[in-house]
């Protein structure tokens, strides 16, 4: 369980670079932080999960206000304030969130100051193609003998463009070939997330998490009569099954993947055996 824990709190670690300074409104004494410099400024603070925002101009500091009437409806006194400071710049359909209130401040520097950055940035996805095969013996389905499996597949990885990103999410089918010693086939398609914990430009490792898998499987049983009896089904499950792995640069474009795709599941058991899922791959950008 402790690399679980480890592995949740790598997943859920963001480090935050703001600067913070003290203010005092309206007699009161705040420590903001500085989320934009410019024409208009945009400052914020929270406590116990409650947001404050507040918009610098002219050295002047005002607060965005969203208070909740008698009624339960909200008044939005933050659009009323915001397009006074904006000369008449539409709130209609602002909403009262700091990703939302700092695009329409950045929007608005842009347009009265040539010289101004934007902050606020357009995600552009980028795209990974990759094919792998291995070895499993199927940890999670009742295998007696131990029997190891052979293992084909093909993935999807998608991440925000970044010379080196950190996250990203992945589509994966893979086809798990029966044995003479393990009469077990299924074809599965996952969804999942991976986090880079060690992030060079040249190789990575990371910590994988399967989402959500449908697997298409067919297999032998025996009856109570020693009578093989065919099963063949398709199940749904969000099962969270973890997983480790390295992608080792090879080329401008490409690279060298090494697996092991499924070590322990959250909401499914493992059925006895230690698991044993490797796999070794190629991907390439797209």
């Amino acid at each position: 369980m402790k690399t679980l824990y480890l592995f949740i709190l790598l997943c859920f670690t963001f480090q935050f670079n703001y600067s913070q300074d003290n203010y005092t409104i309206k007699g009161e004494s705040l420590e903001l932080n500085t989320e934009i410099e410019g024409k208009i400024g945009l400052l914020w603070t929270s406590k116990n999960g409650n947001f404050r925002y507040f918009v610098k101009k002219n050295n002047s500091i005002t607060e965005l206000k969203n208070t909740k009437g008698d009624d339960k409806n909200y008044r939005a006194e933050y659009k009323t304030t915001l397009s006074k400071l904006t000369n008449g710049k539409t709130t209609e359909s602002l909403n009262f969130r700091l990703y939302d209130i700092k695009s329409y401040v950045d929007s608005y520097n842009v347009s009265e100051d040539k010289s101004y950055n934007a902050t606020v940035k357009k995600a552009k996805m980028a795209f990974r193609l990759g094919v792998f095969g291995g070895l499993t013996n199927s940890p999670f389905v009742e295998n007696s003998e131990n029997a190891m499996g052979f293992l084909l597949g093909g993935e999807l990885e998608f991440f925000e463009a970044d010379s080196l990103p950190r996250h990203s999410g992945f589509l994966q089918a893979r086809q798990v070939f029966e044995t003479d010693e393990f009469d077990y086939s299924t074809t599965e398609f996952s969804l999942g997330y991976r986090y880079r914990i060690i992030n060079k430009s040249n190789y990575s490792i990371y910590g994988q998490v399967k989402l959500v898998t449908v697997n298409i499987f067919d297999s032998t049983l025996k009856d109570a009569d020693n009578n093989d009896v065919d099963n063949s089904a398709t199940s749904f499950d969000a099962p969270f099954i973890f997983g480790i792995g390295s992608d080792i640069k090879v080329g401008k474009n490409g690279y060298i993947t090494l697996a092991y795709g499924e070590l322990f599941g959250i909401f499914i058991k493992n059925q006895g055996n230690f698991s044993t899922d490797f796999s070794l791959g190629y991907k390439f950008n797209l």
